[in-house]
């Protein structure tokens, strides 16, 4: 065991963690904060919808980009220097984009935001790993499975309630306070490990340009792809093949290289591969679900942003309760089995979700939302200790990088995938609800004749037309979203199914002799 480790009292242990858990915390919660508030950008920097997107989108690409590179920096920098710089950078970048005066500046401050504060959420759980034993441990990778669930969940709701009550600004001014906090709490007590600047030497610098590329092009088009129509639009298809080939590339070198980057061939462990793979669904459940239900709120039902975060704050509600839950379950029962009634919690969930109708308000999508909470909570904890928690501390670092990627590819080819969906399948809804309406459609008639048609008055006829167009429309769209939710559901019921092909995870009694 490294000595700083051994010195450090219980108490100076949880504190650190808690420290780091907080510097994960915000760095995710940063992801979704501004979900809800995109308008409100837009409007305050005069730019339009496809540009205030790249608000959200740039952060997604930067994180997405330097959460595999985190492995290798916190061996050349070490954990504590890695997560302290990190937190730095982040609250730095917070500071500039609260004041950023037009949207091309916020969107490369967002992108550095995401690229300097990516490091803190893999480096979590490599501390956790070391820090704690047996039960402990247990209670810690169920603390981070509830944050990394928790904060995107909650980043709509507190967004839309600091746009709502201050302003844009403030959403990411709170990450000041917090942030210098981090940067000077975690070098004093997080002391896992040393640099090691002779890595610079050899570092894999062909396999770090080769993920960077390929994460950076395989977000690129799968945020814009949905937008552009995929392949048909040039620069979509010249970012889907740069991606297909450097991700090959990638592969090629991970596997092949003596210290590559991101080593691939831990993906030969079962459980390693199996808990990747559930991280991914899971990623596609959390972050696709998050998208789907504030953009219903507000295209379909027209709430503000603050209204979109009071509709979706059950599920985290229920989360949190849950935990204790989980807490009591895990020690008792194999792990296995509380992953699986998690996934399939989900599963139903989206069941649940998939007869959604344009007048459903906070009140109807309270049980599916609770479902959903309690899912998340039974689900994402014991993938961290399935997956992560058997292996030695030295692979860890690596292996935490990884893990974590899969969870935010997810995400990204979740969201991706719905946006698809809304887009072909509302058109193909809203031309089956077309064609039922012919003159030999009486309620179609009666809604003509309250709307104000006049025969023989064309603009009353156009004004009755474009009300029945829109009435179309929003009900097209609504059917769009119930698929989206049947589509979630089919990966989670995959997911549920393939739980059994784990192995039972026999936690190491004590830290292993290389845990420095």
């Amino acid at each position: 065991m490294n000595a700083s480790v051994a010195r450090l009292t219980q108490g100076q242990k949880i504190f650190a963690f808690a420290s780091m858990c907080l510097g994960m915390f915000i760095a995710l919660l940063d992801i979704q904060i501004v979900s809800a508030s995109l308008r409100d950008i837009g409007g305050g920097l005069s730019a339009g919808a496809d540009d205030t997107a790249w608000v959200q989108t740039s952060y997604l690409i930067a994180e997405i980009v330097v959460i595999p590179l985190s492995g290798w920096l916190s061996r050349v920098f070490s954990t504590r220097w890695l997560f302290a710089a990190s937190a730095a950078g982040f609250t730095l970048t917070s500071l500039l984009c609260g004041i950023a005066w037009n949207i091309q500046s916020m969107i490369v401050f967002r992108a550095l935001q995401g690229f300097l504060g990516g490091s803190m959420i893999p480096t979590v759980f490599t501390t956790a790993f070391i820090f704690f034993e047996g039960k402990q441990r247990v209670v810690a990778a169920a603390t981070i499975g509830a944050l990394a669930s928790l904060a995107p969940t909650l980043g709509p709701t507190l967004g839309g309630w600091i746009t709502d009550h201050y302003s844009w600004h403030w959403l990411f001014f709170v990450n000041l306070v917090p942030g210098v906090f981090i940067t000077i709490a975690v070098p004093m007590l997080v002391r896992i490990d040393e640099p090691e600047l002779s890595l610079l030497k050899s570092g894999d610098y062909l396999g770090i340009a080769l993920i960077a590329t390929f994460l950076g092009c395989l977000e690129y088009t799968l945020e814009e792809g949905p937008r552009w129509n995929w392949l048909e639009d040039h620069t979509i298809l010249a970012t889907a093949w740069i991606a297909v080939i450097s991700g090959v590339l990638f592969v090629w070198r991970g596997l092949t290289a003596e210290h590559p980057v991101v080593d691939l061939r831990a993906l030969k462990d079962r459980n390693f591969a199996l808990g990747c793979f559930f991280s991914f669904i899971t990623g596609i459940g959390l972050f696709a679900t998050i998208y789907l239900t504030p953009l219903f709120l507000g295209r379909v039902e027209g709430y503000s942003a603050l209204q979109i975060g009071q509709a979706v704050f059950s599920t985290g509600v229920f989360q949190i309760l849950t935990i204790p839950v989980y807490a009591l379950l895990a020690n008792r029962v194999d792990l296995r089995w509380i992953l699986m009634v998690g996934l399939a919690f989900f599963a139903v969930s989206m069941f649940e979700f998939s007869p959604i109708t344009h007048d459903w308000s906070a009140r109807e999508l309270l049980f599916p939302q609770a479902l959903r909470g309690i899912g998340q909570q039974l689900a994402i904890p014991p993938v961290v200790t399935l997956t992560l928690g058997s292996l030695a501390p030295s692979r860890l670092k690596q292996a935490s990088g990884l893990f974590n990627l899969m969870r935010n590819l997810g995400g990204a080819m979740g969201i991706a995938g719905c946006a698809t969906i809304l887009t072909d399948r509302t058109n193909l809804h809203f031309f089956r609800l077309a064609e039922h309406l012919t003159p030999a459609n009486e309620a179609m008639n009666g809604f003509l004749a309250r709307s104000g048609w006049v025969e023989g008055d064309p603009a009353a006829q156009t004004t009755s037309l474009k009300l029945l167009w829109s009435l179309t429309f929003r009900e097209a769209q609504t059917l769009t979203y119930g698929d989206a939710f049947l589509a979630i559901m089919v990966c989670f019921i995959i997911a549920t199914v393939m739980v059994p092909l784990m192995r039972k995870v026999m936690p190491p009694k004590g830290p292993s002799a290389d845990a420095h």
